[in-house]
């Protein structure tokens, strides 16, 4: 598995819905950003969505069993935050909802994070928990 391209098509597409974010839909690059967007999303689902269905489907084993497990496209944040050394991160409120045994009553998601490719569990507005890096 080649995980610098992997890596670099998630930050990628991360890049196309930060810039599609920015505009409105009557915005005439609208549908071709959208268009582009869905090409990289399913360029992707084709190269390494086994890849990354494996890795989801382990870190639901271990954090949330009774919670199936979605194509990976779900699990990418809608807005990815990019700091100044091209690190990505992501609000506490993005992901897929996930109920996580050990956390009764909290609201769990998880979300993929590029650069380091990685698997984050935002549990309610105050904690992020890595649980699954690339190796």
């Amino acid at each position: 598995m080649d995980l610098k391209a992997l890596d670099k098509a998630l930050q990628d597409i991360a890049l196309r819905r930060n810039e599609l974010k920015k505009i409105d839909y009557n915005n005439p690059k609208y549908d071709d950003l959208e268009e582009e967007l869905h090409d990289l999303e399913d360029s992707m689902h084709v190269k390494y969505g086994e890849y990354l269905e494996e890795a989801l489907q382990e870190v639901h084993d271990k954090y949330c069993p009774d919670t199936d497990v979605l194509f990976p496209t779900a699990y990418l944040a809608k807005t990815y935050i990019i700091s100044t050394t091209n690190e990505f991160s992501v609000a506490t409120t993005e992901g897929v909802y996930v109920e996580v045994d050990s956390l009764p009553g909290k609201e769990t998601k998880l979300v993929i994070v590029p650069n380091p490719l990685r698997i984050i569990l935002n549990v309610g507005k105050e904690k992020q928990q890595v649980v699954w890096t690339a190796k």
